[in-house]
This record gives C-alpha cells, sequence and structure tokens, in this order.
C-alpha cells in the first residue's frame, strides 16, 4: 500500500527528530560540547539532504523514509570521516611542570594525581581514543577548560580558581561523571575514606580553599 506524503514527511520528520536525540544524549554522557554536536549534525542532515536531491526527478522512493534512511546512514559516515582530518584535538600536549602547591602528604598528590590531574594537570595521559575525532575533541576541551580553570603543574602562577578545589571536592562535582563513566579512569573513583582524607589535607594545602588564611 502506497502512503500518502504527509505519512512519509512525518516518518522522516520523526527519523530527524530521534537522530538529534540520539546525538544530543551521547554527547551529554561523554561531556562533548553542545556547539560540536550542532555543527555536526549541520553536516550530517547536509549531505542527507544533497544525497536526496541528486536523486532522479521521476524518482519517488527518494521521499520514502527507507531511502532517508539511507542517506542519513551516508551523512554520518561521510561525516565520520571527513572529521578525522580536522587537526583539533590531536596534538596532545604535555607542556613542563614548572611548580605544584605545597602537598601535605606524597598519599595526598597521589589522590589528586588519580581524581584530578587528567584534565588539570600537565601530566596528562592520553588515551589512544584520544584519537579520533569528535571524542578527541571532547577530551581536548575537557582539558583545556581543566587547565584554563587551575592547572596543579602550573602552581607557580596565579590560578584563579584553585581555591574551588575543596568545594567541588565537598559537592562532588569533581571528577565529573563523564569522566569515570563506560568503566573509564576508575583509578578517579575514591573511597570514601580516601576521599575523607583527600579533604582534610585539601583544607591543608595553601591556596586550595576559600578559607586560607
Amino acid at each position: 500500500m502506497r502512503r500518502s506524503p504527509s505519512t512519509i514527511n512525518k516518518t522522516v520528520l520523526g527519523m530527524v527528530v530521534a537522530t538529534v536525540a540520539v546525538a544530543v544524549a551521547v554527547a551529554l554522557l561523554v561531556g562533548l560540547n553542545l556547539a560540536f554536536v550542532v555543527g555536526l549534525l549541520a553536516a550530517v542532515f547536509a549531505l542527507a539532504s544533497l544525497a536526496t536531491r541528486l536523486r532522479p526527478a521521476d524518482d519517488d522512493s527518494a521521499l520514502r523514509p527507507s531511502r532517508f534512511a539511507v542517506h542519513l546512514a551516508f551523512g554520518v559516515v561521510v561525516t565520520a570521516i571527513v572529521i578525522q582530518a580536522i587537526p583539533y584535538g590531536r596534538s596532545h600536549d604535555n607542556p613542563a611542570v614548572t611548580g605544584e602547591p605545597q602537598w601535605v602528604s606524597t598519599e595526598q598528590r597521589d589522590l589528586m594525581v588519580r581524581a584530578c590531574y587528567g584534565c588539570h594537570s600537565n601530566e596528562v595521559e592520553w588515551p589512544l581514543y584520544a584519537n579520533v575525532a569528535p571524542v578527541s575533541w571532547a577530551i581536548a576541551s575537557h582539558v583545556d577548560e581543566g587547565r584554563s580553570k587551575v592547572n596543579y603543574s602550573e602552581f607557580d602562577q596565579a590560578q584563579d580558581d584553585a581555591e574551588d578545589t575543596l568545594e567541588v571536592l565537598l559537592d562532588g562535582s569533581m571528577p565529573p561523571a563523564y569522566y569515570t563513566r563506560f568503566g573509564l579512569h576508575t583509578e578517579a573513583n575514591l573511597t570514601d575514606a580516601e576521599l575523607a582524607d583527600l579533604i582534610d589535607w585539601v583544607r591543608a594545602t595553601p591556596g586550595l580553599s576559600d578559607s586560607d588564611d
């Protein structure tokens, strides 16, 4: 039975909405900037639209949901291939360590390395998947943002948000949920006892809380 154009359009619209919803959900799970998601979706839909328009004018199958699904998949694959040529996220730089806080103990530093150094230091361990876009973009943006707020490897320089260290540990906002999601960075999942020790040590470390004298 041949479906009406209105039914076809509603189905295609539903596919578009579902694609956007899935893309946004994945972005939130991995911490990908939504601006990147908008750009990627624009590229995917532009390619899908182009593929649809290239169909012969007398071929009404171009408007069928099954045909659109093929074109959408084409847009996803081509976009995924093309973005690998974008250099952002591939430098994986680790500048020299110029100064660190006056750690109370080596144990405190070890816990800070496990929980915070993945984004807030010049000793980032870049995983293999950090070479694959758009995951590489997410990781690079996390590190760039983390270092801009506080870089524990450059503590000889002013660190505007260093005094928030205690606060984010107390409210549990650091490390962020996406950092340890899907079994990643399990070393950052501190036990309650480790977190309690770290909080006490941070309170005693100059520059890491707004209660410093």
